[in-house]
């Protein structure tokens, strides 16, 4: 059983009289009826594994532990694939629209979800995210002893990433390589981000492979990790990917329009806990023109 969502009880100065009060005054989206049926279906606990009843009191300072539910929650369209997995890290490849951890209305359909669900591994834990849009290789840590050791290859920027993008190239463009470095910050609408005056906080080389009809391949290596960080510099260079409805600029989806275009290729790394040299890469493949191997010259 995947791991349940945590709510730790804060000290309130008007507290309610039960939990579940404080349950359904805390996730207004969430109706009361559906909180009494977790509860009575044992869902609902404390962290020392007491079951929380309807009449149970509140009491600030606990943690309570549930299992998060989302009636009609659409089905995966593909299935994530696991790639790898040792003793201390997984790594999956994840599909187009699967977010990487439970979000809004995708809970069971989340990687993380359906991967603790199947290996039955509570503690497995994300390294780094992916955009639920994003394709392509993620990497977990299996044991909550050894996340620190691999959130650090990200921290500190010991870890290479190659992503592949799919954009409009019409014509010839006046060249084919670009240093992008700048600062990004939330924007508006709050999901966006926008370029801001201050020191850089991002940096991406980008490459242009080849172009045919049209579309060019693009090769992306990011050496910081900022939500958006990709798409924002795709854009900025002229050539936002195929696919997406935030950047240049927001937009409403278009009838047969294909996923956004953009897949995280590969990782590669020197093992924290083994010193050995580790790359790995996607399965997955662009959808269109080219294949998802920028060493391959078939087309799709």
């Amino acid at each position: 059983m995947p791991s349940p969502s945590r709510l730790h009880l804060p000290k309130l100065a008007f507290p309610p009289a039960t939990i579940l009060a404080f349950l359904v005054g805390r996730f207004p989206n969430v109706p009361a009826l559906a909180w009494r049926e977790r509860i009575a279906r044992r869902l609902v606990t404390t962290e020392d594994g007491t079951v929380v009843r309807e009449d149970t009191p509140y009491k600030h300072g606990i943690m309570v532990l549930y299992r998060r539910e989302v009636p009609g929650e659409p089905a995966t369209p593909e299935a994530e694939e696991i790639v790898h997995r040792d003793d201390e890290i997984l790594v999956a490849d994840k599909p187009h629209g699967m977010p990487v951890t439970p979000a809004g209305d995708h809970v069971e359909r989340s990687l993380l979800f359906r991967l603790q669900r199947s290996t039955g591994l509570e503690e497995l834990a994300p390294m780094h995210r992916l955009d639920r849009e994003t394709a392509g290789i993620v990497l977990f840590a299996i044991k909550r002893s050894s996340r620190p050791h691999y959130h650090r290859l990200f921290a500190e920027r010991t870890i290479e990433r190659e992503y592949l993008a799919l954009a409009r190239c019409s014509g010839a463009p006046g060249c084919t390589r670009w240093r992008v470095e700048n600062r990004m910050a939330s924007g508006n609408p709050w999901y966006r981000q926008t370029i801001v005056d201050g020191p850089a906080n991002t940096t991406t080389d980008i490459e242009l492979l080849e172009s045919d009809n049209g579309i060019g391949l693009f090769r992306l290596r990011p050496e910081s990790g900022k939500k958006h960080q990709l798409r924002v510099h795709m854009a900025s260079v002229g050539f936002p990917i195929i696919g997406d409805r935030l950047y240049p600029e927001l937009r409403e989806a278009v009838d047969g329009e294909p996923p956004l275009q953009l897949l995280a290729r590969q990782l590669s790394f020197t093992d924290p806990l083994t010193r050995a040299d580790r790359t790995f890469d996607s399965r997955r493949r662009l959808l269109l023109q080219f294949d998802a191997n920028p060493n391959h010259n078939d087309r799709a």
